[in-house]
């Protein structure tokens, strides 16, 4: 590797530890939760049966915390060091694409706005994103070189994706597709092993959480919203939040104007640059179309869920930007909004952390969204909100986190107001609201 990309890696990894310790919010709670609680067997055999994801992340993260144990850094270091992992397949496959391509490709990633937040962030989503750009560097060589050395890693490569993350499933099917557009039919043959080996062991697992996500759908109100219907605002977003990040301001005027303009520039530079690498252009374009023809059968079309496509994405914007003074304007862009998020706890994760210090003796919330009050505050008794109509007789006042009741659809405050409660106190822990209800005099 070049010293500049030395550089950039240690410039990049000393941003990552920035907030590191930020509050987990419900997701991650989740991980936590895994892997304090559930041996491998259990992980596979009780967890994973009614979660959405295959079980390597949470193995890996098993091992993983048995050594680092289970502090908001130690949790969360793996995805920073998957970040840079993948800034350094990029630079490779980056020059293999072009000279000089390789060290901007791997600064338009590690500084991406977007991917800084996911790094931090403690789930599957940066392995997913290092696997599959490991595969995507291994498959370029293996159609261009053929040697057996790389046929295995790619094969490698697309099993443990399959393992860790079903919507890499899109990205995988890019592959063969290629491979039959263009008549490869050898190294079709010969690529697919990796693949197909990873479903025949993840199926079972998989028609099981295919059902429950049936009956989750079924069931609970708003899980589709959830999960990303095809509408207009979640397709803007793809391209807004791969541009600009998790960052949002106001006055809601600027920030569309400011945000929308920024998005253009690189919209422009990723349609050059996929017009001049036809190949690359195909791998951001194809898996994502994939998805979108996919989410009008299940939803799924959440921008996060593509995190991969900022792979080829950067690799584009590699290529189609001639002059250096183009290439600072994407990197300042992208450092700027990243440093924006970074110092600003206003763009956080929701602060559990926060609120749980709040918390006294109990609380009412929806039972499967209170894992990071069991992290924070395991003291606190925890009831689900659902029930609480059974819970009002003879108190006075309730603690209450209405956390997914929305997705649920269940008016709670309806109830709590025919009970004789109102609200005393409410404070806002960057989307996680507390609620304070007191039963009024003579009721």
């Amino acid at each position: 590797m070049s010293k500049k990309l030395w550089i950039v890696l240690g410039i990049a990894f000393l941003l990552r530890l920035i907030a590191l310790n930020q509050s987990l919010w419900l997701d991650e709670a989740t991980t936590a939760k895994v892997v304090m609680h559930y041996s491998p067997i259990d992980i596979v055999r009780q967890f994973s049966p009614n979660d959405f994801h295959p079980p390597l992340y949470y193995l890996f993260m098993k091992l993983w915390t048995s050594v680092w144990g289970y502090s908001e850094i130690a949790l969360r270091m793996p995805s920073v060091i998957f970040a840079l992992l993948v800034g350094i397949v990029v630079y490779n496959i980056g020059s293999l694409m072009k000279k000089g391509a390789g060290i901007w490709a791997a600064v338009f990633f590690l500084f991406n706005p977007l991917i800084m937040y996911y790094s931090q962030e403690a789930r599957m989503y940066t392995l997913i994103v290092f696997l599959l750009s490991f595969a995507l560097l291994f498959f370029l060589k293996a159609i261009d070189e053929g040697k057996k050395s790389d046929i295995v890693l790619f094969n490698i490569s697309v099993g443990l994706s399959v393992l860790t993350f079903y919507g890499s499933v899109f990205f995988i099917a890019a592959f063969y597709i290629y491979l039959l557009c263009t008549k490869k039919f050898t190294i079709l043959l010969r690529l697919l092993p990796g693949s197909v080996i990873g479903f025949a062991i993840i199926s079972p697992l998989l028609y099981t959480q295919l059902m429950h996500s049936q009956e989750a759908l079924a069931i609970v109100k708003n899980w589709s919203l959830v999960l990303g219907t095809i509408t207009l605002k979640n397709l803007f977003l793809i391209p807004l939040k791969f541009s600009i990040g998790r960052i949002q301001y106001y006055p809601k005027s600027l920030y569309y104007f400011t945000a929308g303009l920024w998005t253009c520039v690189i919209t422009y530079f990723a349609i050059r640059g996929g017009l001049r690498n036809r190949r690359m252009g195909y791998f951001f374009v194809t898996p994502l179309i994939l998805g979108i023809v996919f989410s009008l059968f299940t939803p799924l079309l959440q921008y996060f869920r593509f995190l991969f496509l900022l792979v080829p994405l950067t690799l584009i914007l590699a290529v189609a930007t001639e002059h250096r003074w183009q290439r600072i304007l994407i990197a300042a862009g992208y450092v700027v909004c990243s440093l924006v998020y970074l110092f600003l706890p206003l763009y956080h994760r929701e602060d559990w952390k926060g609120l749980s210090s709040r918390l006294t003796k109990e609380v009412y919330i929806i039972e499967s969204s209170a894992d990071p009050i069991r992290y924070y505050r395991p003291d606190v008794t925890i009831y689900d909100l659902r029930g609480i109509e059974k819970a009002t007789s003879g108190k006075k006042q309730l603690s209450v986190v209405p956390y997914t009741a929305e997705i649920y659809g269940f008016d709670y405050a309806s109830l709590l107001e025919k009970k004789g409660f109102s609200v005393s106190d409410r404070k806002d822990y960057r989307s996680v609201i507390y609620e304070r209800w007191t039963r009024k005099s003579g009721r």
